[in-house]
């Protein structure tokens, strides 16, 4: 009994979650995107001054319902020291966004390395 009880309530109430990792180099975008992405997404959330995002040590967390699904936004520093902790979330994603700064020319033959790493 408990267990089709417990069925019905995951049923009726929880949401599908999903894992998406946004990664690139360091100043490629990626705070900024997911602060405009829960801007856009998420009621009543008036979002983070742009020109006040700084250089993410660590990772930030956003989470955006959508229906019964809940996306949880996983923004990973992008300095080269932090790197080699990218492919330690791997295994929990879902999804990898894989930002580009397409005006830093000089940096796109690095995002290349770090993205085939």
């Amino acid at each position: 009994m408990f267990t089709l009880l417990s069925g019905f309530y995951k049923y009726m109430f929880q949401k599908e979650e999903y894992f998406v990792l946004i990664l690139g180099l360091d100043n490629a975008g990626k705070t900024t995107y997911l602060e405009q992405t829960k801007t856009k997404f998420s009621r009543n959330y008036k979002g983070m001054n742009l020109s006040k995002i700084t250089t993410t040590v660590g990772l930030n967390i956003g989470k955006i319902d959508i229906g019964n699904v809940r996306l949880n936004f996983w923004d990973l520093g992008g300095q080269e020291e932090l790197q080699a902790l990218w492919d330690k979330y791997y295994a929990e994603s879902h999804a990898v966004v894989f930002m580009i700064d397409s005006s830093d020319k000089e940096r796109i033959e690095e995002s290349k390395e770090a993205f085939g790493e």
